[in-house]
């Protein structure tokens, strides 16, 4: 048999690539990024976090790190008038991050060399194979061609993926808009949202703080349909911004000046034998309710366990297939909630034209429908489906509840990237969960009136049990725990040394 050079390869070292590569080297899988770029990009591109992000985030115990490196907000302006009141989702981050992605990149990149990820910068992939046993990627590096062979591939690149590109798979969609201008700059007033959108017959235009006194303007004029070729300047964006927004709040000092258009697409598969796609590789949208990163980040938060689980031989029947069954569904939702937006802002339909007008004004008066769409936005609403059968709370999001003891949260408990299974202390949770050590935590929370509750790494419910009867219960978690977390045969390792 042909050796390996590594369990996973993660090609790409993003956000996203970058914390697959952390969750999957805690638990001592040999993982690989492979990085074209030699250097990490230190353009402060805009990095807008949401509140199921930071969740993610502070699972890995990055997230008041990185808190930290940025501003928050409480408030998103969408669209005319539209105040997203963030403080009030359940919880621990009930607001909007900014911050430069070279921040988020740094700590992910620190979290994951730290735990034995190896990141090899200058790699080019070139190209890439697979069969039943494992995948080939080809790489150019100083000059040099070599093939890396890993049990499983992980494509978290971009919208140019070479990696789709070798396993065939279209990319189908359009371009939404064109003749989109952005620009980096400094301003001379401080705007009242660290984030805001507003759309009008002139056009579209969203700012948007980087956290470090810089600031993205993106801004769509309706009069000037360019092609990205086209010259483009600050007066030309300032000129926009002042038309849409009112004012430019005195932009100056741009470091970064461009025309481009954004695209709509989504592959159809996320997995494909042993390679999986996420973030850019996967889907492409526009930057309108920034969905992007924060989708690709929790992609990865979903994939790292199972292949984890897979490697290990702890996986149940078909686990891997569901990241495609969970994630792509996502990113369909992401991908139409942007283009809804996106055709609102543009105006080109007079139903268009109707809902800027009276939706803003609808989601300030209706409470529900305003909590409704900050909750959408935030990832805090999103679930998977379930087996039929299984519990109401099965597949939903797990708030950080308080624990009775050390650690204090279950976000703390899920860092040890194990299964939690949260129940009162006492025989049957130990009885049922004693042969899965290795793989479950058992944590006792504050309030004993919840539900008996086995968490997923990724922090949604895998399954709960209402029972109180101890040997009742201590079935029912048995059953739980076989079903998700039974031993099976290991993939045998095989990697080369050095």
């Amino acid at each position: 048999m042909v050796p390996f050079d590594t369990d996973v390869l993660v090609v790409g070292a993003g956000p996203a690539g970058l914390l697959v590569a952390g969750d999957l080297a805690a638990q001592g899988v040999a993982c690989t990024v492979l990085e074209r770029d030699p250097e990490r990009s230190a353009l402060a591109r805009t990095f807008p976090l949401h509140a199921r992000t930071l969740e993610q985030l502070d699972a890995r115990d990055v997230a008041d790190e990185l808190i930290a490196t940025g501003t928050t907000t409480e408030t998103v302006r969408l669209l005319n008038g539209l105040d997203l009141d963030l403080s009030r989702l359940p919880s621990r981050f009930p607001f909007l991050l900014c911050t430069p992605r070279h921040n988020a990149e740094r700590v992910l990149e620190e979290r994951a060399t730290r735990l034995g990820a190896e990141i090899v910068r200058g790699a080019e992939v070139v190209g890439l194979s697979q069969d039943a046993a494992g995948v080939d990627v080809d790489v150019r590096a100083d000059g040099m061609m070599r093939t890396w062979r890993a049990r499983f591939a992980v494509s978290a690149d971009d919208l140019r993926s070479v990696v789709r590109d070798a396993l065939g798979i279209p990319f189908p969609g359009r371009s939404a808009v064109r003749s989109v201008m952005q620009a980096d700059v400094r301003l001379g007033e401080r705007p009242e949202r660290e984030l805001s959108f507003v759309a009008n017959e002139e056009g579209f235009s969203f700012l948007s703080s980087h956290g470090d006194g810089w600031y993205q303007i993106v801004a769509w004029d309706r009069r000037r349909q360019l092609p990205d070729s086209a010259k483009i300047s600050l007066r030309e964006v300032s000129d926009a911004t002042r038309r849409i927004m009112g004012r430019d709040l005195g932009m100056h000092d741009a470091r970064r000046l461009l025309r481009t258009h954004n695209d709509e697409r989504q592959v159809l598969r996320y997995r494909v034998g042993r390679v999986f796609l996420a973030a850019d590789t996967a889907y492409v949208h526009s930057l309108a309710c920034g969905q992007g990163t924060n989708t690709g980040l929790q992609d990865a938060a979903n994939l790292g366990w199972k292949l984890v689980a897979e490697l290990q031989g702890w996986a149940p029947d078909g686990l891997l297939d569901t990241y495609h069954a969970e994630r792509y569904p996502v990113g369909r939702r992401a991908l139409r909630m942007n283009s809804t937006f996106l055709s609102v802002a543009m105006g080109l339909t007079r139903r268009s034209r109707a809902a800027r007008s009276v939706f803003p004004a609808a989601a300030n008066r209706i409470r529900p429908l305003g909590r409704r769409l900050a909750e959408t936005m935030s990832g805090l609403s999103i679930s998977y489906p379930a087996l039929p059968g299984a519990h109401r709370l099965a597949g939903q999001r797990v708030p950080d509840i308080h624990l009775a003891g050390e650690p204090v949260r279950l976000y703390e408990a899920l860092r040890a990237g194990r299964f939690v299974l949260l129940a009162p202390a006492g025989d049957p949770a130990e009885a049922a969960g004693s042969p899965y050590g290795d793989r479950v935590v058992h944590a006792v929370p504050a309030c004993a009136d919840l539900p008996v509750l086995l968490i997923r790494p990724d922090g949604y419910i895998a399954c709960a049990v209402d029972e109180r009867n101890p040997a009742s219960l201590e079935i029912a978690l048995r059953a739980a725990l076989a079903g998700w977390c039974a031993a099976r045969p290991p993939v045998a390792s095989t990697t080369k040394p050095g």
